[in-house]
């Protein structure tokens, strides 16, 4: 407890310095003067994607709306739910939330912008709060370093906001790796191909642009520890993902969606080295119109290294092998010939030494190619378990000790960091190697400096946690 008459913030800031942070067990925290076995859960981040994750979580009939934060109380965007909601106490300023009503939450779900992720979520598990974050995890490298560390010594619950892993993907990756069917991987291709709200802005954007901030908005708030530019419209509401700044991408957007379980289960851990293989439009303030970025994952025990190529842009797609596409006839001339396989929606081709695996994103099982090795193996492949809990529910079951999320920070946290290296090549181009042990570019200061920037001033006291 924070002494009388002081601040939390400020008693955590002092704590911080002198090493003074000591943490309840979770489970302990959790019930406490407590009526029922609802979860009672702080949403922070209310609006557009804050909106789809308390509708979902809500579902699950687990867990009770005790507060609303969001620094544009007053936009359109943010209304539904404080109307729905009208027993939950409202706060525009997370830190004032956690000042007056932290012993009344058990749970804190974050659906800030990426750069607005790391200071709500370290204060959160400091305080024994288990967290539900929004994918990326974080905006920086460092930044998911940190987390990771402190989710380790707090004991909470955590998971981050890519839902197809506690779908048929994550279960079926899961079962037939353990079965042999996915194994030697030396290749993947990953593609995201719709077109994002950066798209022809190209190199013209030579700043960030100024326009009158929103009645009732905290703007000062909504840039958290990250740099300090004018408000626009061109960042709030949905328009921060294009500015390296603020936002991860296209990468950072759709990567936890198609590579997680690739991640995971193959054991990719950390890149050798990072290729910006194409740029289109590079640009210093926002992302590339497309890009192809490389990953060259070392050996990891008895599997071999491991390419993982990403595809972002609208036109900018991988080359599929004529070998893989179906075999048919047709029925005007009799004769069979396969049918190119066409790139429509964002997914994932896995190689192997043996077999080739399509998937496309979030919870989509994985397809053998071509069709007719699927149906020769059909029979033989192992089955895996249909009915789970959703990723919400993961979550709060996790809360009270009856599940173990299944994307921890421990888990997540590498894959975002494969995140955060490849918007460095995007932002950066060329070729960049990395030191998976010693976590550090070997060929690049100005690729170090984006690592780990410091954060601006006032905001530093989240980051000694």
């Amino acid at each position: 407890m924070s002494p009388s008459g002081t601040s939390r913030r400020d008693f955590l800031k002092r704590s911080a310095a002198f090493g003074a942070i000591s943490f309840l067990p979770a489970r302990l925290l959790f019930g406490q003067n407590k009526p029922s076995d609802q979860v009672r859960l702080a949403c922070v981040g209310i609006g557009h994607r804050g909106h789809a994750n308390i509708n979902n979580i809500v579902q699950s009939g687990a867990c009770e709306i005790v507060a609303l934060c969001d620094v544009d109380l007053q936009g359109a965007h943010t209304q539904d739910h404080q109307a729905k909601f009208p027993k939950a106490r409202k706060f525009s300023d997370w830190r004032k939330m956690f000042d007056a009503m932290s012993d009344q939450i058990d749970a804190v779900l974050i659906s800030t912008p990426d750069h607005a992720h790391f200071s709500v979520t370290m204060t959160a598990m400091s305080l024994g709060k288990h967290v539900y974050v929004e994918k990326p995890l974080a905006h920086t490298f460092g930044q998911v370093e940190r987390l990771i560390d402190l989710a380790k010594r707090s004991g909470v619950a955590t998971q981050m906001g890519n839902q197809g892993h506690s779908g048929a993907n994550y279960f079926q990756f899961k079962e037939w790796t353990k079965a042999g069917i996915i194994k030697d991987v030396t290749r993947v291709t990953a593609h995201m191909n719709n077109p994002r709200r950066w798209h022809g802005w190209g190199q013209d954007v030579t700043e960030y642009f100024s326009e009158p901030v929103p009645p009732g908005m905290d703007w000062d708030l909504w840039m958290d520890s990250a740099a300090v530019h004018p408000h626009s419209a061109r960042l709030h509401p949905g328009e921060w993902r294009s500015w390296f700044d603020y936002g991860c991408g296209a990468f950072g957007d759709w990567g936890p969606h198609i590579l997680d379980t690739c991640h995971e289960f193959l054991e990719l851990g950390l890149p050798k080295k990072i290729t910006a293989v194409k740029r289109d439009g590079p640009n210093p303030l926002v992302f590339p119109q497309a890009s192809t970025i490389n990953f060259a994952f070392g050996k990891r025990g008895k599997m071999p290294a491991c390419d993982v190529t990403w595809y972002d842009g609208t036109e900018n797609k991988p080359v599929v092998e004529e070998e893989l596409g179906k075999l048919e006839t047709n029925p005007e001339t009799g004769k069979t010939a396969r049918t190119p396989i066409e790139i429509k929606r964002p997914g994932k081709i896995i190689y192997s030494k043996d077999l080739v695996f399509q998937g496309g994103s979030h919870s989509s099982h994985l397809h053998l190619l071509p069709h007719e090795v699927y149906m020769d193996m059909r029979k033989d492949l192992p089955r895996f378990p249909q009915k789970n809990s959703n990723h919400y529910a993961n979550f709060l079951l996790a809360c009270k000790g009856e599940e173990e999320t299944r994307s921890p920070f421990h888990i997540s946290g590498p894959l975002t960091q494969v995140f955060n290296l490849g918007c460095i090549a995007q932002k950066l181009g060329g070729d960049l190697k990395f030191n998976p042990k010693k976590k550090r570019f070997t060929n690049s200061k100005a690729a170090n400096a984006l690592l780990d920037p410091a954060p601006r001033k006032g905001w530093e006291q989240y980051y000694a946690l």
